[in-house]
């Protein structure tokens, strides 16, 4: 009888444990598994995740645009509120008066016996009361206030038994710090208060009448007669004339009379 055969090397081999690490099948087998095809490992889905709204910051740019919006509102409101309350001509001014006293009145040392009270124009001093916004607590001499008038100054004046303080600050407030404005008590004035440009004139009754704030500011400068003329007079700040005083002539005055004899319709100087 034949024996049987051993079995080849190479079929022993070829059947080889994986450990061995002979047998192609097995090897192909695992190389597969570790490349994550087919039947491999899958990787977890990614995580997308949503960005927060910046809502603060939204709500934060509305309050501003609305805040933004509202002050401009009101800022035009408060612009045609006062565009309103504005006048064009003296003859918008009920109760305003005019007069007509020309340019080219006489410069005078001798005191003035003026047909208004207050005057509104007319012969007057060389020296002219500071009008740079001035506030006075006495009755200036007039015939230095009228020389303010001419170089385009509102003047504007009250009656101190008839007026309370409250009042005064009010016409204050209308004057401080205004150049072409000046205010001061006038004695036995027959109104609370009167405001005068030169040719013009408001009595009023009241601080708070509307009309004072027009009256100022249409008239303020409007009637300077001699262009170029300064309000300034340090002098007359730190040394005012009342009425009663002398005159202090015009030595170390820039401006000079422009003319030597009052016009028409101009009031006649009084005898010392």
């Amino acid at each position: 009888m034949a024996k049987d055969r051993k079995p080849e090397d190479g079929a022993t081999r070829g059947t080889a444990s994986p450990a061995g690490g002979v047998s192609r099948a097995g090897g192909n087998a695992r190389a597969g598994s570790g490349r994550g095809g087919k039947g491999g490992r899958t990787r977890p889905a990614r995580q997308v995740v949503a960005q927060p709204r910046p809502w603060g910051l939204i709500a934060a740019a509305v309050v501003v645009v609305l805040f933004a919006a509202a002050a401009i509102g009101y800022a035009v409101v408060k612009v045609n509120e006062a565009n309103a309350e504005k006048v064009e001509s003296i003859d918008e001014i009920a109760g305003a008066k005019t007069y007509d006293y020309a340019a080219g009145q006489e410069h005078v040392t001798t005191p003035v016996e003026y047909p208004e009270s207050p005057p509104v124009g007319g012969a007057h001093d060389g020296e002219w009361a500071d009008c740079t916004g001035t506030v006075y607590d006495v009755d200036i001499r007039h015939e230095n206030a009228v020389h303010s008038m001419e170089h385009g100054a509102v003047w504007i004046t009250y009656n101190p038994d008839q007026v309370s303080d409250a009042d005064v600050a009010t016409l204050a407030a209308l004057v401080d710090g205004t150049s072409g404005r000046m205010l001061s008590p006038y004695a036995d004035l027959d109104s609370p208060i009167s405001l005068q440009a030169w040719n013009t004139q408001l009595k009023l009754d009241s601080a708070d009448d509307k009309r004072a704030k027009q009256f100022a500011d249409l008239m303020t400068f409007k009637a300077n007669l001699e262009p170029g003329a300064s309000c300034e007079n340090p002098m007359f700040i730190a040394d005012p004339l009342v009425v009663g005083d002398g005159s202090r002539g015009t030595e170390g005055m820039t401006d000079s009379p422009t003319t030597t004899t009052p016009a028409t319709g101009a009031p006649e100087t009084a005898t010392p």
